[in-house]
């Protein structure tokens, strides 16, 4: 039986450790580069990691005390970009104010190249303890982490007040009336979630991806038409995504992709933010953005950044050219 003791939460909270990450295979959809979500899984390894060395797994957490572990903040800066097979050294750095009703982690991962070591992702994360109900009460939660346990995710935060929804078939429309955007509809799935009933981070972070591969399909310049036309992929420099509330598996989430600026010819960001119909209302659930820029393909090894042209500008903008 894993113990909550003092000892254990003093080394959750204060000290650092490292931990050795590698990419998944799955994530290596375009050569062998890998995307920003697999990158994501990285830092979520780490922080996972980081409970495993501090004396609190996540697997005993829930078990013995019914508390299930739930990153509800991930906000990540990709500074070099992942190969398959790189080996890197993550350190996670504990980032909890004693306020703090979350835990929070700063994450650095590093690998070395052609005999250089480059850092390749910062990140910032925050884990709430969700008190499981959906089973038989467990007990009292340990006192040591009682601050940092919810019994809904989002409970350590304002929430947005619900509005009210238009009829069902008007809800989408309703979501991006006078938007440069694009939303959908999507039942929740089991795969995507944990902890038996809720959607957990790493299936915000997939339909993040999706959302930017249905947005320029739906503008005309989808992922294998700029590849087959001129070998340009997207790259993601940047993301977050805040869990608000629950999303359980199941309901109905609306997902909303709204361009909000467009730099230069360089780099476009989106905010996605995610909603599910309760008893007549909207609740969001989830908030983030992303960050893309193009990148040209020049080998099986190797790519560089590219600006924009007309035809992605007037797509990227929803201007009628595109």
């Amino acid at each position: 039986m894993t113990l909550v003791t003092d000892t254990a939460v003093k080394t959750l909270l204060t000290t650092a450790t490292t931990t050795t990450v590698r990419p998944r295979y799955e994530g290596s959809n375009i050569c062998t580069w890998i995307g920003f979500k697999h990158v994501n899984y990285l830092v979520e390894e780490a922080v996972l990691d980081h409970f495993r060395q501090s004396g609190l797994p996540a697997r005993a957490l829930y078990e013995e005390h019914g508390l299930g572990l739930d990153l509800v903040t991930i906000d990540s800066r990709i500074l070099h970009a992942f190969h398959m097979d790189d080996t890197a050294e993550a350190q996670v750095v504990p980032w909890t104010k004693d306020d703090d009703g979350t835990i929070g982690f700063k994450v650095t991962i590093q690998f070395e190249r052609g005999g250089e070591i480059h850092k390749a992702v910062t990140s910032k994360v925050r884990v709430s303890l969700r008190i499981d109900t959906y089973l038989e009460a467990a007990g009292e939660v340990p006192e040591q982490l009682a601050r940092f346990a919810v019994a809904t995710l989002g409970d350590d935060l304002e929430r947005e007040a619900p509005v009210a929804a238009p009829a069902e078939e008007e809800i989408l429309a309703s979501l991006t009336a006078g938007r440069n955007a694009y939303a959908w509809k999507w039942n929740i799935p089991y795969p995507y979630c944990h902890f038996t009933e809720r959607i957990q981070m790493s299936g915000y972070l997939r339909l993040m991806e999706e959302g930017k591969d249905r947005f320029v399909a739906d503008r005309g310049i989808s992922i294998k038409t700029l590849l087959d036309d001129r070998r340009w992929i997207p790259v993601v420099p940047r993301s977050d995504i805040r869990i608000l509330d629950e999303a359980l598996m199941e309901e109905d989430l609306y997902t909303v992709y709204t361009v909000e600026e467009v730099f230069k010819d360089f780099t476009y960001t989106s905010r996605m933010d995610f909603y599910v119909l309760r008893d007549g209302e909207l609740v969001k659930t989830a908030t983030g953005r992303i960050v893309h820029g193009y990148a040209v393909i020049e080998n099986r090894r190797d790519w560089s950044l590219v600006n924009f042209d007309q035809r992605v500008l007037d797509a990227v903008n929803g201007t009628p050219a595109a």
